[in-house]
């Protein structure tokens, strides 16, 4: 493993994907591994920690997650643009050497049986809470985190150190048509001071 990759708590794991970020979808099945990305991943609850993705039919990740269960969710990186937009563009329904083409790299981690893709900034391992109507009807995945990790270059201390870190370690944030945005300055809100009314 990675020097730099550390555990996330998995109480924190949901500031891995709470600003909102493009995010690469990896899953493994029978002995195919497929990568895709998706722009729509949302966290959804602390304890245990679970999170959403849509996922279209007609992708090929998606029919590995039906049949493996079991997913992981990554946080691409500025220095990832090409790959991220390549991955969320060709099939591997039509293009069979699509992670080559798309000069993906990927990694295993103890204790998870999955594909993770290397160079992202952190990664969460998923498995997947079957709700077949939620699937089939509004192409909603939703997944219990079971284990996460950061890359300790830009997510330490339990939160993201954007502002310190490389520009090209900042979150992709798609939106339409291979236009991304890289996530911006760290805005700090003052903590708002209540005053009781005097009688």
């Amino acid at each position: 493993m990675d020097e730099h990759i550390s555990p996330v708590e998995l109480q924190k794991a949901y500031r891995l994907i709470n600003h909102g970020p493009t995010v690469l979808v990896s899953a493994r099945h029978a002995g195919v591994d497929n990568v895709m990305a998706a722009a729509w991943a949302c966290a959804l609850d602390f304890a245990p920690p679970k999170l959403t993705v849509v996922l279209d039919k007609s992708s090929k990740t998606r029919e590995l997650i039906e049949r493996s269960g079991a997913f992981v969710i990554q946080v691409p990186t500025v220095a990832q643009l090409q790959l991220t937009n390549a991955v969320g563009t060709l099939s591997l329904q039509d293009v069979p050497d699509k992670l080559e083409k798309c000069s993906v790299e990927l990694f295993g981690l103890e204790g998870h049986e999955l594909p993770f893709v290397a160079g992202c900034s952190a990664w969460l391992a998923c498995k997947l809470i079957p709700e077949p109507h939620n699937q089939q009807a509004y192409d909603l995945f939703i997944a219990e985190v079971v284990g996460a990790w950061a890359d300790a270059r830009v997510f330490r201390d339990g939160r993201w150190h954007f502002e310190d870190a490389d520009p090209a370690w900042r979150s992709l944030h798609h939106v339409a048509g291979g236009h991304f945005y890289a996530i911006g300055e760290p805005l700090t809100a003052q903590e708002q001071v209540v005053t009781s009314a005097s009688s």
